[in-house]
């Protein structure tokens, strides 16, 4: 387990290794089995932009031609250059509309194919859970939702806008050169001044635009996590809205929302200060823009060297140039937050990668085999201290064995090493393929009851009359007519009807090895009694591991266990009735 500084100082070392981990990233798919489609629609939105980069050029040249027009009062060009222009619009509306469309198809394809390989990697070796465990990762769930959204649309249309961009630049470099001429400065004759105009004006414009907004990339990181925190603390309470409402806890569940709003608050508002900074400079220097290729190309103009429509190419040609070379002061807010959304996903995966290499190398060995069997298995917690000390054990099939013990001596969590969901301790432990195990509280799926009975199988895996079966013996006759209706379950039933739900899923999946813990504390004893009696009547030869406080479970476990001061006690066995 590592401590806060050492993940602290693992992400400063993975900072620096920034763009390369972006670049794996970025070509899994690129690489992937789907490169074929992804790369000719890349091939594709690419020609189109390069199509509208030629079409921006001829609308250059288009200008020059029709302001001379105007200025010669030369009706039959101006009225060819009007059906020209509407030609090359109609050009460019198609263009855009499919350049658009396309590159939204190859942004969703992509989108899915990394969320079904980042939902695969969550869901393997137990991450969603360990990641929990851990909580170094925060909202996974924003993650694998508007991270990997974000991640693909921003990618591809900046990479996009790159590329438009550069092929801009030289190709309107090239006009702005020929067109512009030269000038003569303190003796010194500068040829294309127009086009050093340009770049001086856009390199200033970028190293000023990065000293006033460069605070971006953490705040929007930050407002990130805080929007989740929020939205995860609204979650929590309308999935615990009983429990809240029977304990009046309005006024303390209004104190922890307006607790994580007011991170999300301040954090926006230092947001807001640095965006109007940078919205006064981008602003400003957009309007400058407008007038500094015209105040500049005027000496020219008056003097007669150039006319109106050479000097309309100029401006347009120049405001081509400084656009392109301006991309980066245009995109800066944008790549503030795509540099944030990458921060996120890459410490993602690698809290992913680490569950994963924990997962090859656990501490606590484990293999299959018919018995159950501990060999100097210890369990500890995340800060070391130890709850069980060396353990060897062996369980036979068919026993049944009562686990019990004070409140916190560690009994769920020797249930969750068996299951091989916890990671502290050592030692060895050999746990049968066919186990089930039945938690305190049972998970219901969002869906239909059937499908819900039979998790995480198939709603079909089981015949109609071994499901309404099932019902009838955990006495939930009552459901029976509403196998098939869609619903949130868990807000449905009881605490009592769910625990029957799920020793009735039991005894559909009939396990050799059943493992309860506490599987039966919402019920009273004559219910608890008659679920253990059916479990041993319908699973005969299956081994049940029970948790349990009553002393009534006793009777239905020929051996029992205690765990006491980190030593599992062998009890004196009571004979079943």
């Amino acid at each position: 387990m590592k401590s806060n500084a050492e993940y602290s100082a693992a992400n400063d070392a993975l900072q620096g290794q920034f763009f390369s981990r972006v670049w794996r990233l970025t070509t899994l798919y690129w690489r992937s089995e789907e490169k074929g489609m992804a790369w000719l629609l890349l091939l594709v939105v690419i020609a189109l932009s390069l199509v509208g980069v030629a079409i921006s050029v001829a609308v250059n040249s288009w200008y020059r031609e029709f302001y001379n027009a105007l200025q010669n009062k030369d009706l039959p060009a101006f009225t060819h250059l009007i059906l020209y222009f509407c030609g090359i619009a109609a050009v460019a509306i198609l263009v855009a509309v499919y350049r658009l469309y396309l590159t939204q198809m190859l942004t969703i394809r992509w989108r899915r194919w990394l969320t079904e390989q980042h939902f695969a990697a969550w869901l393997a070796h137990k991450n969603y859970y360990r990641l929990e465990q851990r909580g170094h990762t925060d909202n996974p769930d924003q993650r694998l939702a508007e991270d990997l959204n974000s991640f693909t649309d921003s990618t591809l249309n900046l990479s996009l806008g790159l590329i438009r961009n550069v092929v801009s630049l030289v190709s309107f470099s090239v006009i702005l050169w020929g067109v512009s001429g030269s000038i003569e400065v303190f003796g010194i004759e500068i040829p294309g001044y127009m086009f050093w105009a340009a770049l001086l004006y856009a390199m200033v414009g970028s190293w000023l635009v990065h000293l006033v907004a460069r605070r971006l990339i953490g705040l929007n990181n930050r407002q990130q996590r805080y929007e989740a925190d929020l939205r995860f603390g609204l979650v929590r309470v309308r999935e615990h809205a009983e429990s809240i409402a029977l304990s009046n806890g309005e006024a303390n569940e209004q104190q922890r929302l307006m607790g994580r709003f007011h991170n999300v608050w301040s954090n926006f508002w230092e947001l807001m200060k640095v965006q109007k900074r940078l919205t006064f400079f981008s602003a400003g220097y957009s309007q400058i823009a407008i007038i500094f290729p015209l105040v500049v190309a005027a000496p020219r103009y008056f003097s007669g060297k150039i006319q109106l429509g050479d000097l309309m190419q100029i401006n347009s040609a120049f405001g081509n140039v400084q656009e392109s070379m301006s991309w980066f002061i245009d995109a800066y807010a944008s790549l503030a937050a795509w540099r944030a959304t990458c921060d996120r996903l890459l410490s993602f995966r690698q809290a992913l990668a680490d569950g994963e290499a924990q997962a090859e190398h656990p501490a606590i060995q484990r293999d299959s085999g018919e018995a159950l069997r501990l060999d100097a298995l210890t369990l500890g917690l995340a800060d070391g201290r130890s709850l069980l000390e060396p353990t060897s054990l062996r369980i036979a099939p068919g026993e049944h064995v009562l686990l019990s013990g004070a409140s916190g001596s560690g009994k769920s969590t020797l249930l969750r090493a068996l299951s091989g969901l916890w990671p502290f301790g050592s030692g060895h432990l050999s746990l049968p393929e066919d186990s089930l195990f039945l938690p305190q509280k049972p998970y219901l799926p969002i869906g239909t009851l059937r499908a819900a009975l039979s998790y995480p199988h198939d709603a079909e895996r089981y015949r109609a009359a071994e499901v309404e079966q099932a019902l009838r013996d955990c006495r939930l006759e009552h459901l029976i007519e509403r196998l098939d209706e869609a619903d949130h379950w868990e807000r449905v039933l009881s605490p009592g009807e769910m625990q029957r739900l799920a020793i009735a899923r039991a005894l559909l999946a009939a396990p050799r090895w059943l493992f309860l813990d506490e599987a039966t504390s919402a019920l009273d004893e004559a219910d608890e009694n008659a679920l253990y009696q059916l479990l041993q009547e319908r699973l005969p030869g299956a081994s049940l591991i029970s948790i349990g406080h009553r002393s009534s479970l006793k009777r239905f476990h020929s051996r029992q266990l205690r765990l006491e001061q980190r030593h599992l006690v062998e009890a004196p066995a009571t004979l079943p009735a």
